[in-house]
């Protein structure tokens, strides 16, 4: 009796194993291109810390996106809000503006969010960033689900690449 008990939940197991591959395959008679899931992977995150007294602060990430999809923003309980900036020369000038469409994300190019270049914004920071915390931050995507990372607040690994509080 104990061995057909374990006949049959092996059966069943191995029955939902084949069901869940099934239902990922697409049928035979599916119009139209299978669309790839939207799924947007974060690595490395971190903030700079900030100095007493600012309202602001930058974050930075690595995103790969599955398909084609944009990062829009998001939020953070250290902040008012999330913005997504580019920093970029204009007239001699280093500019920095927000990404109003959001941040482009190819499908399968990791895209890198560092200082001098595009960034979070935290803007209405409730306490200063210190070394060593961590802040969690939600990005929102045009596409994909939103993904919650924990960033290292610390200083940047390389010198020289200092631009004041982001």
């Amino acid at each position: 009796m104990k061995i057909q008990f374990a006949l049959a939940a092996v059966a069943l197991s191995v029955a939902a194993c084949n069901q869940s591959e099934q239902a990922k395959t697409p049928a035979a008679d599916t119009v139209g291109p299978v669309a790839t899931a939207a799924v947007v992977v974060a690595s490395g995150a971190w903030c700079r810390p900030s100095p007493n007294g600012a309202k602001a602060g930058g974050c930075y990430v690595t995103l790969k996106a599955a398909a084609n999809d944009r990062l829009t923003g998001g939020s953070t309980p250290a902040a008012g809000s999330l913005q997504v900036h580019e920093m970029k020369m204009e007239g001699g000038m280093m500019k920095m503006a927000e990404l109003k469409q959001g941040l482009p994300l190819p499908a399968g190019q990791a895209v890198a969010l560092a200082p001098g270049g595009n960034h979070l914004m935290l803007i209405g920071l409730t306490a200063p960033l210190v070394e060593g915390a961590t802040v969690p931050l939600t990005l929102q995507f045009a596409s994909a689900p939103a993904v919650t990372v924990q960033a290292a607040v610390r200083q940047p690994e390389m010198a020289g690449m200092d631009h004041g509080a982001h």
